[in-house]
């Protein structure tokens, strides 16, 4: 029977390049010469640390492009609130969303249900796998998976006959 996954992952060697890029601008660019703003990646966490807030969202503007500039979708990543740190700096941490949470996965297999489609849908961990009779079934699916509104980026990978 013909089926695929629907997965999230994101390319996270891409994510350090794309600090390393940030970095590189901040150490040139003038607004940000002798301040201690700076950015890393820790598992599946990145640390901005500014001087101050409009430093901070500078900063996550710049990320932001040179995630774009690495083609990874800035829809992965979950900006928590900022928070004071030490020396009158301001840190925010950013989680990298990695697979498919359980609610989400709920979510888009309840939809697909309800668009009356012949395939089914199992939730396989952080991944959805469908499969259907008919390949038609299966592009039509994809389809409509993506005309939903998901801020998470989805792949759609191991397409089997």
């Amino acid at each position: 029977m013909p089926s695929f996954d629907i997965v999230s992952k994101t390319d996270v060697p891409e994510v350090d390049n794309a600090l390393a890029g940030l970095a590189r601008e901040i150490t040139q660019r003038f607004d940000f010469k002798g301040s201690k703003c700076s950015a890393e990646r820790v598992d599946e966490a990145i640390t901005l640390l500014a001087d101050d807030d409009m430093k901070l969202k500078q900063m996550q503007e710049l990320l932001r492009i040179h995630l774009t500039r690495r083609k990874v979708d800035a829809g992965a990543f979950d900006f928590k609130p900022p928070e004071k740190a030490a020396g009158n700096t301001v840190r925010q941490v950013v989680a990298i969303r990695q697979g498919i949470d359980k609610e989400l996965a709920r979510q888009i297999s309840k939809e697909i249900k309800n668009s009356k489609l012949k395939v089914q849908v199992a939730v396989q961990g952080d991944e959805l796998r469908v499969s259907a009779k008919k390949i038609d079934d299966l592009q039509t699916t994809i389809a409509f998976v993506k005309g939903l509104k998901i801020e998470q980026p989805l792949q759609y990978v191991n397409f089997r006959d």
